[in-house]
Formats: C-alpha cells, sequence, structure tokens
C-alpha cells in the first residue's frame, strides 16, 4: 500500500513522524535515484537520514539534503564530506559537539544542546531537490520543529533551508529575507541564517570559516 502526501501530513499532526520510513514512496525521482544508489553501492546508507542530536535541544539546524559522498553514504547528517567538517569543527569550537569528529557515524561524537535535520531526507541528483519534494518533506521537519520542547534556535543553512522553515514559523519572505548572518524573531524562537557550508561556497569565497564561526558565536552568546 502506498501512503498519500496528505496522509503522511496527517499522520505527522496526530503522531509526529521525525524521519521517513525506509522505502518512503512519495517522491518518485528520489525513490528512483535511491534505488539506482543501492544497486551500485549496497553497502551504503542509501535511505532517508534521520535527524542527529537530543530532542531537547535548544538549537536546529536545518540542512538542504543529504550529500551523496556524506550523509547518503554514511546514514548521519553532514558526515563523510566536506561540509561536515567545517560544520562539525564549528560545532565543537562552540560547545555544540564534542568528542573528536572523523567523518564517520561511530566516530562516538555527540552533540551537545543542539540537533540536525534536513529539508529532504534523500539524497536529490545533482544535490538538487525539486520545489514538489521539498514540499512533500516539510511535515517531517514540520514535526521535528513541534518536538522539540526546548527549541529556541533554529539555523538554516542556505536559502533552500531558510524558505523551508518559514512556513512552519508562520513567518513571510518579506518579513524574513534570506542573509548571511541574518537574525529573525518568530514568537519564541530565533531564525538565524548562514550560507550553506559546502565546497562550492568556501571555494568561490562566498562563505569563509570566519563568516561561518560568526554565526554559531552568536547563537551561543544568545543561548548563554
Amino acid at each position: 500500500m502506498t501512503t498519500s502526501r496528505s496522509e503522511v501530513a496527517r499522520s505527522s499532526r496526530q503522531a509526529p513522524t521525525l524521519v521517513p520510513d525506509r522505502d518512503c514512496p512519495l517522491c518518485p525521482r528520489l525513490v528512483a535515484f535511491r534505488e539506482a544508489n543501492r544497486a551500485r553501492e549496497p553497502s551504503w546508507h542509501n535511505a532517508p537520514v534521520p535527524p542527529f542530536g537530543d530532542i531537547k535541544a535548544r538549537l536546529l539546524i536545518v540542512g538542504l539534503a543529504p550529500g551523496m559522498q556524506g550523509a547518503n553514504r554514511t546514514g548521519r547528517p553532514f558526515t563523510g564530506d566536506y561540509a561536515g567538517d567545517l560544520l562539525y569543527a564549528t560545532l565543537l569550537e562552540y560547545g555544540f559537539a564534542k568528542g573528536t569528529y572523523q567523518a564517520r557515524p561511530d566516530d562516538g561524537m555527540k552533540l551537545v544542546d543542539c540537533r540536525i535535520a534536513n529539508a529532504v531526507h534523500c539524497v536529490p541528483p545533482q544535490n538538487k531537490p525539486l520545489p514538489v519534494e521539498i514540499n512533500t518533506c516539510r511535515p517531517f521537519l514540520v514535526a521535528n520543529l513541534e518536538t522539540m520542547p526546548n527549541l529556541r534556535a533554529i539555523v538554516a543553512l542556505g536559502r533552500i533551508a531558510h524558505d523551508t522553515v518559514l512556513k512552519p514559523l508562520s513567518l513571510k519572505a518579506s518579513q524574513a529575507p534570506f542573509g548571511h548572518g541574518a537574525v529573525h524573531q518568530a514568537g519564541r524562537f530565533k531564525l538565524y541564517d548562514s550560507y550553506h557550508c559546502s565546497r562550492y561556497n568556501t571555494n568561490t569565497g562566498v562563505l569563509t570559516t570566519d563568516m561561518f564561526r560568526s554565526v554559531f558565536a552568536k547563537i551561543r552568546a544568545d543561548l548563554d
């Protein structure tokens, strides 16, 4: 039996589901890509990637989607690719993680008062989810937002993540335009914007390490 998008939305309201089923059928293009990846790399995760971190955390980081060589391979958000190298080094520096990041899910690193989720849970072709796929997966992100009792700060890594969280925060784009380093108030929450920590953005100078660190320095000061 297949599951309709409206059924997923209803189920997330009734009993929050924080991650799609391993064989989630809702996005045909992503299903086909997943099946091809499973055939090519059977030892990889190749499934929706669950959030990482404590549901009681005050900070939620929202990324775009799993990277092919990163979370799609390892099964943990931002683990195994360059974006994770920069993200986890920054989280360790500002006390949002402890241990040692070794780019694998069994490295023993723990998040501290922090949780990481993605706007889209499955890896998309060319790392570019379609608008319909973003909308289809949003109920799972909403469920995470609604299930975090102590949530105070949300970091959107990139414009798509930013746009994805506006609706559940009851913010209009005109009220909260995306901009690196911008902070938007949404009731008891603050939404912090950052350019995505991808290798492309850092290689082209769109995002520097200091620019990225400044976002988390601000969050650390606000939460403390």
